[in-house]
């Protein structure tokens, strides 16, 4: 079992930055993805950056050169670090963990990006 908790989401002005923050626990030695995803209403839930063991670091096409993900200490906080937000609808957004046979969410923390 793991657990994931993230923290940091809020309110923004557009071109601003935000950072997020994601802390596992658990079976962490079993996780070979982990990231984050966002969810906005009425939509699906839809990738934004993970880092994969088989894979590297994957970022959506929407985020790519405005997004970093990092982490410290293997695989654990993993962070967001999101510059020139653009202005749309709220989103929450998830970390995720994966491993071979589970996918582990957090609670999620709302963004929203104001004009």
């Amino acid at each position: 079992q793991v657990q994931v908790v993230e923290s940091g989401g809020g309110l923004v002005q557009a071109g601003g930055s935000l950072r997020l923050s994601c802390v596992a626990s658990g079976s962490i030695g079993s996780v070979n993805v982990m990231g984050w995803y966002r969810q906005a209403p009425g939509k699906q839930r839809e990738p934004v950056a993970r880092f994969t063991s088989g894979a590297g670091t994957i970022y959506a096409d929407s985020v790519k050169g405005r997004f970093t993900i990092s982490r410290d200490n293997a695989r654990n906080p993993v962070y967001r670090q999101m510059n020139s937000l653009k202005p749309e609808a709220p989103a929450v957004y998830y970390c995720h963990a994966q491993d071979r046979a589970y996918a582990y969410w957090g609670q999620g923390t709302p963004v929203t990006v104001s004009p």
